[in-house]
């Protein structure tokens, strides 16, 4: 697991600036051909080939990276088997991997972890820490979630569900409610006053692999494994009342592993963005589901993982090119742009 700092500067254009936490070897400059293709909704296809100057540094990590998790604007963890949640507006994150321990870090403190909470007996595969703060809930492949006190370190509540391998969870806004996905292909609402499931959504034809929800508590995305085509979708969920299905996002051929909801301020619609094990990160209108972008990491491998870094940049993570800083542009219509690797 690696902490690692970087800044966006928004002007001019194509300066990028980085400050690690970590030394991150002889920078290199490459010049990047790509080729994309992307559908409207009047089923046009267009193509077009950018030649794209990016900075590439050494890796952080020498193997595949799984997660990156923004802690600020300019500041982002990432992990190689590790899951990781970062505490809101706090140097304060944690961290669980195949030894099925969960360890809270503070950045101002020392090197070793405040915190080691253990009470999974197989690998943690989820982690979501609560709005204000005070609690955290942890998911398993042994079928449990648990429930802990943030403060103490112990455990205040636990759940099991026959065959509920937990692949991702988050937590709602302003809400009691965990958000949580499962190897049994199904997304569970669960209320954290006494760990119970609140709602079932339908379930999916596959593994869903990854959940997140909307800034305004009001809708949910999860996505889902498959190849070929098959499968391979990220699904919009209503929150509130109804919670039935709103659209589908199919354009991808391999498993979409992440999905995030973008901030408003980049564009006039609502936008959502997954990240996909075919090499590519697709930008969406919410509301149609139309593909509006399709940008090809080229060499990167399967991409694991995607978070929203600030107002215009989204922070990636592949098996083969570690962490990739992609920048939404609008000078030219909506584009997504690699702007640097490390």
């Amino acid at each position: 697991m690696l902490l690692l700092r970087c800044q966006l500067k928004q002007a001019p254009p194509q300066k990028v600036s980085f400050r690690f936490c970590v030394v991150m070897g002889k920078q290199q400059s490459k010049l990047k051909h790509s080729t994309y293709k992307y559908g409207r909704p009047d089923e046009i296809i267009e193509e077009r080939i950018q030649t794209k100057a990016f900075q590439e540094y050494s890796p952080a990590h020498m193997d595949t990276v799984s997660v990156v998790a923004a802690l600020n604007s300019d500041l982002c963890v990432s992990g190689g088997k590790d899951k990781v949640a970062c505490i809101p507006k706090s140097s304060q994150f944690f961290s669980a991997s195949r030894d099925r321990m969960v360890m809270m870090w503070d950045l101002h403190g020392s090197s070793q972890p405040r915190q080691q909470l253990c009470g999974h007996a197989m690998v943690v595969t989820g982690l979501a820490v609560s709005p204000d703060s005070s609690q955290l809930c942890t998911g398993s492949r042994d079928n449990t979630l648990l429930l802990w006190d943030v403060v103490t370190g112990q455990s205040v509540e636990r759940a099991s569900v026959s065959r509920n391998v937990v692949t991702h969870l988050c937590w709602v806004p302003r809400e009691p409610y965990i958000l949580q996905t499962s190897e049994d292909k199904t997304l569970r609402l669960w209320d954290s006053r006494g760990l119970q499931v609140a709602h079932m959504f339908p379930a999916k034809q596959h593994i869903q692999t990854y959940c997140e929800v909307s800034v305004d508590g009001h809708k949910c995305i999860s996505c889902s494994n498959g190849f070929g085509g098959e499968g391979c979708e990220a699904t919009l969920w209503d929150l509130r009342q109804t919670r039935n299905r709103i659209c589908e996002y199919k354009g991808h051929f391999q498993t979409v592993a992440s999905c995030v909801f973008l901030p408003r301020a980049l564009a006039l619609m609502p936008l959502i963005a997954t990240s996909s094990h075919d090499c590519k990160v697709k930008i969406w209108n919410q509301d149609t589901g139309a593909c509006l972008f399709t940008l090809s990491l080229d060499g990167s491998g399967p991409l694991t993982s995607l978070a929203v870094g600030d107002a215009i940049s989204l922070l990636c993570a592949s098996f083969n090119r570690g962490i990739h800083l992609l920048r939404m542009d609008h000078s030219q219509g909506l584009e997504l742009q690699e702007v640097a690797a490390f």
